[in-house]
């Protein structure tokens, strides 16, 4: 894997990680983390780099799920951050 990818995919898992750790239900919070923990293991031995290109994607589009379903925060937790 060449530098900047591997870069790639580690900056992926850990927005993934952070994201995955803004669920305010400790049972979706879990699930995700280990949704994400564990699908980086099962890919962690993938070389082909159109592979790795497509599993990026996958965790891309991952990540736009992930921060779409996170509850929203209202105005008064805003403010305090």
């Amino acid at each position: 894997m060449a530098a900047s990818t591997r870069a790639q995919v580690l900056s992926l898992y850990r927005i993934l990680m952070k994201e995955s750790k803004k669920f305010p239900s400790y049972n979706y919070r879990t699930y995700a983390l280990r949704r994400v923990q564990d699908a980086f293991r099962a890919n962690r031995s993938v070389e082909d780099p159109k592979m790795v290109e497509q599993l990026l994607n996958q965790g891309r589009d991952n990540l736009d799920i992930i921060r779409r379903q996170r509850a929203p925060q209202c105005e008064c937790q805003r403010r305090r951050a």
